[in-house]
């Protein structure tokens, strides 16, 4: 991606695309309440545990809030089961962002309402991997079923 910048959060793969199969979904900020029960559906439909459930769509939620509120007033949100688990990736069209490191991997100071979601993220993905540049930003979660 020209001007973009890639960045592994955590040391394992994750595939940048999902294959034919995945689900797709198209969300702005009012439909956030969707895309959880959306989410969760998928999750158990790919086998995920009911108390792994959670945890996923609490990683999940806080990526695409990140989306409608940084970045577009609409994104998109792909999910798909491979033989390693559950694949996320969200992407939006917003303004270039441009993180000076891995974003997730320092915990937010102690008193701040803001500037979690991707460390949040981070904790409950097995990896996750974040690409940002001129055509907006994707990023790409695996989750344990």
């Amino acid at each position: 991606m020209s001007g973009g910048r890639r960045f592994r959060v955590n040391e394992e793969g994750v595939p940048p695309s999902g294959p034919g199969a995945a689900k797709e979904l198209t969300f702005s900020l009012d439909d956030l309440p969707d895309v959880r029960e959306f989410a969760a559906v998928q999750a158990r439909s790919q086998g995920m545990r009911e108390d792994a459930v959670g945890d996923f769509v609490v990683a999940l939620n806080e990526v695409a809030t990140n989306a409608v509120t940084h970045g577009a007033s609409e994104a998109r949100l792909r999910l798909w089961g491979d033989r390693d688990g559950l694949v996320v990736d969200i992407h939006d069209d917003g303004r270039v962002w441009r993180p000076e490191s891995p974003p997730g991997r320092v915990a937010p100071p102690e008193n701040a309402t803001s500037g979690m979601g991707l460390w949040v993220a981070r904790r409950l993905s097995t990896d996750i991997y974040v690409e940002t540049g001129s055509n907006g930003t994707t990023v790409t979660m695996r989750f344990s079923v």
